[in-house]
């Protein structure tokens, strides 16, 4: 669940450019994954909305990204882009709320335990794709085709419910959004201009959320 836009933004040319980029950036990324937090709370609170969740979760999906779709449309127009993108994280939180719930009333440890890791690796990552030199411009194409893979057999075992192939889809997810994590990082250190904080925070927040989403994934089936 990967969405990059097309940078078509003006490079950044000073320190001070870059630093505001990176600034708006994660400031953007970290209100998306409290709004999230929100979205799956206010869920909780609705029993009705819950249950229809779970009955439909593709319409859901479908209904999550609609807002980011109206963001991509908006991208210079602020502060629309940036309304529309922390609607679209509110929404996640929404579409992700059963399967949080299930694990709140199973196994409620493994999900602070999640959110460890998933910050102890996206900092790690990060920390490595600023400090490293090396040009991950060719892991873009790399990962996406492994998104795709990942995506299609995804709906393979929805028919096929075969549970050592859902823990290798979710060991497969941890590493494909990690590569990702690095691309979109690179990206944001070298190819975003100052005004494309909007996607760049879009992107790095769905590999944040997909790695948390796979990594619960996993600690649930090792307990199971």
């Amino acid at each position: 669940m990967d969405f990059s836009i097309p940078n078509q933004g003006v490079l950044v040319r000073t320190g001070a450019e870059r630093a505001t980029l990176v600034r708006r950036t994660y400031l953007l990324v970290l209100a998306g994954v409290v709004l999230t937090m929100a979205g799956v709370a206010f869920t909780f609170s609705q029993p009705a909305l819950l249950g229809a969740v779970a009955r439909h979760p593709i319409i859901t999906m479908i209904c999550a990204f609609v807002p980011l779709v109206m963001a991509t449309r908006a991208r210079a127009t602020f502060p629309a882009n940036i309304g529309l993108a922390l609607l679209f994280t509110f929404t996640m939180g929404i579409a992700i709320s059963p399967v949080i719930y299930i694990y709140s009333q199973t196994q409620p440890s493994l999900i602070p335990q999640a959110g460890i890791l998933t910050l102890s690796t996206f900092s790690v990552l990060t920390i490595y794709a600023w400090v490293s030199k090396r040009d991950f411009s060719a892991m873009g194409s790399f990962f996406v085709v492994g998104l795709w893979v990942l995506i299609g057999t995804s709906l393979l075992n929805i028919f096929f419910r075969n549970e050592t192939a859902s823990l290798w889809i979710a060991g497969a997810t941890v590493l494909v959004f990690s590569g990702l994590l690095i691309f979109d990082t690179w990206r944001l250190k070298n190819v975003y201009g100052p005004d494309d904080y909007v996607q760049a925070a879009v992107a790095i927040y769905l590999d944040l959320l997909n790695m948390f989403m796979a990594i619960l994934r996993l600690l649930g089936g090792r307990r199971e």
